[in-house]
């Protein structure tokens, strides 16, 4: 029976970054873009009837998000993840990445060292570098087909090199890797013990896959949740990310009071109306579609997988624990990185990410998104496969 993903929409000329900006970013036009975390799927029928509903109203004036948008927030982290949270510790951000931004600038001082994990999202980079902080990077090892935390070097760079602030990315993009309870809770011992504030970029927790289970890193403990911040949104979830919506968990009030009066000397006060509407809508009614969704996309995974160990076996994929993002290990190959960006687009026609843009141990892959129609999974892979070929 077809699935309701299975269905190809046409989304060129609509002012999708995926679709429309292939030639502006690669130079190239004719590539079938599976690059950017930018899902192919119709949102949830109750979302789009929310967007509707509140657009048929034609008056779009100053609005707040206020305890509705919080209610749909707390129901949805206890209903999904098993974590209880105050309607006063959630604020509003446009966007995990600003989210990100603004706990740097306001709970950190420039020259100050922010802690990361790479191969890790790229922003973590930017936005640390970007605000006037040292970078100071705990490697992950890449052992059996899964990403390991070197706790003896987190320890080591979190005591000595002036870390006040450690952006963890869980669920891990771009390998997927779901930290279990037990890693958490070292890094969230660690941390306290050297008064670092651990900032938790969450996007793609409801996102699981093969029985994994999220747990959220403020969930662990009181004293976790009193030295973090939980960045959350249903961005990628639902694929909403043009509605710039997000919701950030904050559970200490001194460090939620430096986050807002920071955020107020930016000028930002609330999101958009059609954000609010948007968050408030799946967060209320969006489960049955997501469960459906991480079924399909565990689909996808597979497809890959079997494709890659029949027809490209220099090929190693990184088995995700959730995402829609596969990383794929293309050393055997033994090319450089432009060599291989210059492969997929020239020869497959392909717009994948390009490994390095994840900092080190990122060398030699590529990030291939796959929440996409399994038809265009199908002719992604034929494309890698011509590519490399």
């Amino acid at each position: 029976m077809m699935s309701m993903f299975d269905q190809k929409i046409d989304r060129y000329m609509t002012h999708s970054v995926k679709w429309d900006y292939s030639e502006e970013i690669f130079g190239v036009k004719d590539v079938l873009p599976m690059w950017v975390a930018d899902m192919d799927f119709r949102a949830p029928d109750e979302v789009i009837s929310a967007l509707q509903e509140r657009a048929s109203h034609g008056i779009f004036g100053y609005t707040s998000a206020g305890p509705e948008a919080k209610k749909a927030v707390q129901s949805w982290m206890k209903a999904r993840h098993g974590w209880d949270v105050t309607q006063e510790s959630i604020v509003f951000s446009s966007g995990v990445v600003t989210a990100l931004s603004m706990a740097i600038q306001s709970l950190t001082d420039p020259g100050d060292a922010v802690l990361i994990q790479s191969p890790v999202y790229h922003p973590f980079f930017d936005m640390t570098e970007k605000n006037g902080r040292t970078l100071v990077n705990n490697q992950l090892k890449l052992e059996n087909g899964a990403y390991q935390i070197d706790f003896e070097d987190l320890e080591e760079k979190a005591a000595h090199q002036k870390v006040k602030l450690m952006l963890l990315c869980n669920p891990q993009n771009p390998g997927g890797r779901v930290w279990t309870k037990e890693e958490l809770q070292r890094i969230g011992e660690i941390c306290a013990k050297h008064h670092v504030i651990v900032v938790s970029d969450e996007i793609h927790s409801d996102l699981m896959l093969f029985g994994h289970k999220h747990v959220p890193f403020a969930s662990l403990s009181k004293e976790h949740a009193r030295n973090s911040v939980t960045c959350m949104a249903p961005s990628k979830t639902f694929n909403l990310a043009g509605l710039q919506s997000s919701a950030i968990i904050i559970p200490n009030k001194e460090i939620r009071t430096k986050y807002e009066e920071f955020q107020k000397r930016q000028g930002f006060f609330t999101l958009n109306t059609f954000g609010i509407a948007g968050l408030t809508a799946a967060y209320t009614h969006g489960e049955k579609w997501l469960d459906e969704l991480n079924s399909y996309l565990e689909e996808n995974v597979n497809t890959v997988i079997s494709y890659i160990e029949e027809h490209l076996p220099k090929l190693n994929v990184i088995r995700p624990d959730s995402t829609y993002l596969i990383w794929i290990d293309c050393t055997q190959l033994q090319k450089t990185d432009a060599e291989l960006k210059e492969l997929l687009l020239q020869k497959g026609k392909l717009a994948l990410e390009d490994g390095t843009k994840y900092g080190p141990g990122g060398e030699g892959f590529v990030r291939m998104n796959i929440g996409c129609p399994r038809s265009l999974v199908h002719e992604g892979l034929e494309r890698l496969r011509k590519a490399f070929s």
